[in-house]
Order: structure tokens, then C-alpha cells, then sequence
């Protein structure tokens, strides 16, 4: 694949998990793919969360989630969203901040 047609399944990639996330949050964008602020816009802009997409034949989620933590901005969470070719989208963030929103949902909904 050249290097355009990657891009554009990259940007591809990143529309539809923007248009995914407007569900939950009617603002959810695209970020801009330049320096911002001094530190790297997330793919996917959402509230809450650091969003680091890639989408490969075959994706690194420790790196993508490595990416995701150095440019993540205080107060956000990091997390990678990941899709192999021919693949479903796979989630990777770390367990300490996966806790929280599993306490969170447990609260919520009353879990025993």
C-alpha cells in the first residue's frame, strides 16, 4: 500500500470512530494532525479521553497505547483503538483506568 492510500485509510478509520462516538457525545471529531498546544491532538476528540487509532494489517496496540499516554493531556485517560485488516476494533488502556469506569458502571447500575 503507498503512502497515500494509507493515510486514507487512516483518516477513513478516524471518520467512522468519530461518527461512532457522536452517540455518546454529539461534539466527537476528528483531531487536527499537527502540533497543538505543544503536544499532539488525540485522532478521535471526545471528552474524558485520549483517543489513539491506528489501523494496519497488523497493529502494535502496546505501541499505539505507548503513543496515546506521551501525548495524552492531564486529565484525560489513554487509550488505543486498534483494527487489524479484515479484523473487529479492538480497545487496549491500562487496568488502573479501566477500574474506575467499571466501578463507575457498577454504581450506576446497581451491580451486585
Amino acid at each position: 500500500m503507498t503512502g497515500a492510500a494509507s493515510r486514507r485509510k487512516g483518516h477513513s478509520f478516524e471518520r467512522e470512530i468519530a461518527k461512532r462516538f457522536r452517540d455518546l457525545f454529539p461534539a466527537a471529531k476528528r483531531g487536527i494532525q499537527t502540533r497543538f498546544g505543544g503536544g499532539e491532538a488525540a485522532d478521535v476528540i471526545v471528552p474524558y479521553f485520549h483517543l489513539e487509532l491506528k489501523r494496519w494489517k497488523s497493529c502494535n496496540i502496546k505501541k499505539a497505547l505507548q503513543q496515546a499516554t506521551e501525548e495524552c493531556e492531564a486529565g484525560k485517560v489513554p487509550v488505543a483503538i486498534c483494527k487489524d485488516d479484515r479484523k473487529r476494533e479492538t480497545v487496549t488502556m491500562y487496568l488502573d483506568d479501566f477500574l474506575p469506569l467499571v466501578k463507575e458502571a457498577k454504581i450506576k447500575d446497581k451491580i451486585v
